[in-house]
């Protein structure tokens, strides 16, 4: 077994779509409208579907929000350089909400930035820097 996707529900496809792929970077993989259920599913990844796991972006056609609730927790991301990426998150338009710095209780850099529909997004710095 191997993970395939993770599946968020967004209020804006377009404002998504531009956070993954303009401001973290990832590729529109694959995108397709559901007429009936009046839905569209967007895939977004660093690669593949074969050979990485990707983000589901699900819009429901005429809603523009949703309750988040307090059971949900984040995305992680790996990154070489967190405080460049913060930077350039930011100089994108991204929200970052917790600037890079060590994890409380321990030595991990982390930073969280925050999608258009309000999912957070942790990243991680890489060990070897």
């Amino acid at each position: 077994m191997r993970l395939l996707h993770t599946m968020v529900r967004v209020a804006n496809l377009e404002e998504s779509l531009k956070f993954y792929c303009d401001v973290l970077g990832m590729k529109l993989l694959r995108q397709k409208d559901y007429p009936g259920g009046e839905f569209t599913l967007a895939f977004v990844g660093y690669g593949d579907e074969a050979d990485h796991s990707v983000i589901e972006l699900t819009y429901n056609w005429g809603r523009d929000s949703y309750d988040l609730g307090d059971g949900y927790g984040h995305i992680a991301l790996g990154v070489d350089d967190i405080y460049g990426t913060c930077e350039k998150i930011k100089s994108l338009g991204g929200n970052v909400v917790r600037e890079p710095g060590p994890m409380k209780h321990g030595t991990t850099v982390i930073a969280f930035v925050e999608d258009p529909t309000g999912y957070k997004v942790e990243l991680i710095q890489s060990k070897n820097k």
